[in-house]
């Protein structure tokens, strides 16, 4: 089954009072690349995310973005009491020295450097590791339906291509015997008209050569059987389970390598205008190739 190379998915869940945004988008690109982008403190496992995406997604450029909330009692900051003890055992110093009224406001402690801190990162990646992990492969798991499902719209797109390129193909060989039979007969018939006029005789056997030359030049049976044999492998490949992005590109190419010779060689008007109509749905098929994975 073919995979297209866009697809987007997203998850939320939450996890011991954090809450996670995870998005994953993934587009067109000849390679693998991956763009991972965590909050500070989940740096760590960046590596491991991206092998996680590598292991689903083969070709295109991932972006994987994780947002984080902290809610309910982890985003309550913890008191550091010895740092408050410190302060308050400075401050009864100074009241008993300058102002034996002075009041310590216990509020305003709080807002001194190093009495509150916020909650310890360690503690919030421990509890809450294995969620995340889980709300990545949920978003990776979305962007695979997607690209399945329009994957399966590019296969039946191709398909139709193949068999306009096959159907004009098929007029190209019921017309390609009569090319050299059209050709002796303009031939003779032109041969004859100048032998009247001129008086001259002309050997029937370069006559006979001169059609045999012109059929070797225009034989294009091989290049339609080639043609023919790309087509086939082409539905094949698209019919296989490995990742086939670019050999379906690399057969498309040569689908139209052997288009192009057929349309040199065979000096006929009605299979020039085939050709283009071939070359026409090999061009749509390369268009759309470069969206599998």
């Amino acid at each position: 089954m073919l995979l297209s190379m866009t697809g987007y998915g997203g998850a939320h869940g939450r996890a011991n009072g954090v809450e996670y945004d995870v998005e994953v988008r993934a587009v067109n690109s000849r390679y693998f690349k991956a763009v991972v982008k965590l909050p500070e403190m989940w740096s760590s496992i960046e590596s491991e995310v991206e092998q996680l995406v590598r292991s689903r997604l083969s070709r295109g450029s991932i972006t994987v973005t994780v947002r984080m909330r902290i809610t309910d009692e982890l985003a309550a900051y913890q008191v550091n009491s010895a740092a408050l003890l410190r302060y308050v055992q400075q401050l009864r110093e100074v009241e008993i020295d300058a102002n034996p009224t002075l009041r310590i406001d216990l509020a305003a402690l709080l807002q001194l450097p190093g009495v509150c801190q916020p909650p310890s990162a360690e503690e919030v990646c421990s509890k809450t590791r294995n969620r995340l992990m889980d709300l990545v492969g949920q978003a990776l798991d979305a962007v695979m339906t997607m690209r399945r499902a329009e994957g399966q719209l590019i296969a039946d797109d191709l398909l139709a291509n193949c068999r306009a390129a096959q159907d004009r193909l098929s007029v190209i060989g019921k017309r390609a015997p009569f090319v050299v039979q059209e050709y002796r007969d303009r031939l003779t018939a032109r041969v004859t008209e100048l032998m009247n006029s001129a008086k001259l005789d002309l050997a029937r056997d370069a006559l006979v050569r001169e059609v045999a030359v012109f059929a070797e030049r225009c034989d294009i049976a091989e290049e339609i059987q080639r043609l023919s044999g790309h087509i086939e492998q082409f539905r094949l490949v698209m019919g296989s389970t490995e990742t086939s992005g670019r050999k379906l590109d690399f057969i498309a190419q040569e689908m139209l390598r052997e288009a192009n010779t057929i349309g040199s060689k065979a000096n006929d008007l009605e299979i020039a205008r085939s050709v283009v109509d071939i070359k026409t749905a090999i061009d749509r098929i390369k268009e759309q190739v470069q969206n599998i994975q």
